[in-house]
């Protein structure tokens, strides 16, 4: 059986590439919960400093790529390291309003502007925001090769999951503390029995229309609207 290679230590080389060109408080930019059924999608925005690298640094990895555990673990590590950290939250109705695209843009804005210091310029994952104030790239997988995105996908995870197991209290007997709004099995099952609440996303099908949708056909959707946006 043949051992799998470690994952090497992710870098600061897009923020190198933003340092030579005159900018030193650098975000890094990511959401959450594009391809989720329920709930809002949330924005994390980090300033992280450069010149000082704890142990820790070395398990930052996309939050998808981390345990439950180990994201809980680094999330507050990160906001006690880094220079500013900011969240964007757009809920359901707003989400439905705006369509993805805009409102992942907007609550990356929102993240954006809570940062003290201010940024003088951002690193985004995968997209651009049209109104934001400063100059800012999209980085195609930012998430995987970019520290500062990393870090920000963590912890935009892990204040989203939180605020999903709050919201399971509010709206009991959808499972949104385990499954935090994602289409799964289970969700879709309660989502027949007992219909959508006020955190559903009217703009998706299976919410709309479940009867005439499959679980696969569901999977399918929101892994293509988690990567791609709509």
């Amino acid at each position: 059986m043949k051992q799998r290679k470690p994952r090497r230590a992710l870098k600061f080389t897009e923020e190198e590439l933003c340092e030579d060109q005159g900018y030193y408080l650098i975000a890094g930019i990511d959401e959450v919960g594009r391809g989720c059924l329920a709930g809002p999608v949330v924005a994390g925005a980090v300033i992280m400093p450069r010149g000082r690298y704890p142990a820790w640094f070395r398990k930052v990895r996309d939050s998808k790529l981390l345990t439950p555990e180990q994201r809980e673990k680094l999330s507050p590590l990160i906001h006690e390291t880094a220079i500013s950290v900011g969240t964007g939250v757009v809920g359901s109705e707003l989400i439905d309003s705006l369509g993805m695209t805009r409102a992942v843009q907007r609550a990356m804005k929102i993240a954006t502007e809570k940062l003290l210091p201010h940024p003088e310029y951002a690193l985004i994952d995968y997209m651009t925001v049209p109104d934001l104030s400063i100059p800012h790239k999209g980085v195609v997988n930012g998430d995987t090769p970019c520290f500062s995105i990393a870090c920000a996908s963590i912890v935009a995870k892990v204040f989203r999951d939180h605020l999903m197991v709050e919201l399971d209290k509010k709206y009991p007997g959808y499972g949104f503390a385990q499954h935090k709004g994602y289409g799964t099995r289970e969700h879709v099952a309660c989502l027949r029995k007992l219909g959508p609440s006020k955190i559903h996303r009217r703009l998706f099908q299976p919410v709309q229309n479940l009867a005439q949708l499959s679980f696969e056909d569901i999977q399918k959707m929101t892994a293509k609207l988690d990567k791609n946006g709509a």
